[in-house]
Parts: C-alpha cells; sequence; structure tokens
C-alpha cells in the first residue's frame, strides 16, 4: 500500500482557543487567585476546584501557558458575558473606512461643482476616503482639490481606469482624530443611556449621495467629440 498524506478531514481542523474550566482543567497543579483577587499559590488541581464550588463559583484557566497554568475562582457565567461586551464595544469602536466616489462630467458647471465639494467634505469629516472619477482629467478637479485642502491629502494620485481618470483622497489626521473622539463621545452616551434603561441615540446615519444619471450622455459626449475631430481631419 502507497503512502501518502492523510486525507483531510474537516472535522480534525483546529479550533481556536476553549477557556478550559472545571474538570476540563487536567493538569496536576495550577496557580489560584481566589474569587476577591487575593493569591491562593500554587494547589492541586482538584484543592482548587473545591474551594470554587465552596464557593459556587468556576475554576477558571486565565493564563494555559505559565509554568504552573494560572486559574481564577470565578462566575463563568457573568465572565462570559463580561467578555462579550468587550469585544462587541471593540468592534463599535473600530474606524470603518468607506471609500465613496464622485463622478465628474466634462462641462461641469459651477452649481455642480459646489454640491459635489460639500458631499466630498461631508465624507472626509465623517472619517471616509473619496475617490474622483472624471472622464478626463480638467481643471474641475484641481478647484475641487483647492477647496478641500483643509481636510483632505491626496493618497492616489490621477491614474487611468478603462475610460475614465481616477483619484482618491483622504482625511487629514487631524480630521480622523476629531471623528475617533466623536466616536468616542457617542459610545459614551450609549453605554450611559444603557445603565439608565434610557432609549439608545440613534445610530449615525450613512452618508451617501443621491443617485446619478448614467453616463450615456458622457459617452454621447466622447462620440461627439470623436466625431468632430474625425470631419475636421477630413475637411483637412
Amino acid at each position: 500500500m502507497a503512502l501518502g498524506h492523510p486525507r483531510f478531514d474537516p472535522r480534525q481542523q483546529q479550533r481556536g482557543y476553549q477557556i478550559r474550566v472545571n474538570h476540563r482543567i487536567r493538569v496536576p497543579e495550577v496557580r489560584v487567585i481566589d474569587a476577591d483577587g487575593s493569591m491562593l499559590g500554587v494547589l492541586q488541581t482538584h484543592e482548587a476546584l473545591r474551594k470554587a464550588q465552596e464557593q459556587g463559583l468556576d475554576l477558571v484557566e486565565v493564563n494555559p501557558k505559565a509554568e504552573p497554568p494560572v486559574c481564577k475562582i470565578l462566575d463563568f457565567g457573568k465572565y462570559k458575558y463580561e467578555e462579550k461586551k468587550k469585544q462587541a464595544q471593540a468592534r463599535r469602536n473600530q474606524s470603518v473606512v468607506e471609500i465613496k466616489e464622485i463622478k465628474l462630467r466634462p462641462k461641469t458647471d459651477d452649481h455642480d461643482i459646489n454640491f459635489k465639494v460639500k458631499a466630498a467634505r461631508r465624507f472626509l469629516e465623517a472619517g471616509h476616503k473619496v475617490k474622483f472619477t472624471v472622464r478626463r482629467l480638467h481643471l474641475e478637479v484641481d478647484v475641487i482639490l483647492k477647496a478641500l485642502d483643509d481636510v483632505s491629502n491626496v493618497e492616489t494620485r490621477p491614474m487611468m481606469e478603462a475610460r475614465a481618470m481616477s483619484l482618491v483622497v483622504a482625511p487629514k489626521p487631524a480630521v480622523m482624530q476629531r471623528v475617533a473622539q466623536q466616536r468616542a463621545a457617542q459610545e459614551k452616551a450609549r453605554q450611559q443611556a444603557e445603565k439608565e434603561g434610557k432609549p439608545l441615540p440613534p445610530a449615525p446615519s450613512s452618508i451617501d449621495l443621491p443617485d446619478e444619471p448614467d453616463d450615456d450622455d458622457d459617452d454621447d459626449d466622447d462620440d461627439d467629440d470623436a466625431a468632430g475631430e474625425a470631419g475636421q481631419g477630413e475637411s483637412n
């Protein structure tokens, strides 16, 4: 029988670390921290488990890599609940940066440019990046970048993507610092409301531009320009 690699068995996939509790702690001795935080020293595991049971609590392994492993006497159900709350809070405090796209068309008028500048500023001040997509690299881009110079840095220089040119701007560090402070204040208000049993403050709504029409007009403009150039070539 030829020897080869063992067949993959998904049931044998490695699991993430799982906290060992009570009888799942199989080492002969452990270093024990009591429920009040006092050190009980190194005890036989069965003795440490007995002390936990006398208090109506659990023996929980909190540092399996120590020699001997460190265990704490505590309420494991409450411990798991607190850990889930910490993880949820960490996820809420995480900065999620989105890339918002703004399209610029040839012959964009001043009113439309001002509207797009205001939209880009809202995105940047909310901590998001902004991607400008243009049919041609024209002066409107320079106008917009100058108008946003106080809140943004150019992250990606103009580059071609298919028939369009694009560039990305990102919030300046000072803007991101303000965003982090605002999120921290919102989280504090949420925790306070939860503690007092009040309605939770609404989560910040996502900022988006209204739907824009298709780029067919832009394609027509490109075709008209190309036809015009061809016509001039024939007349010459």
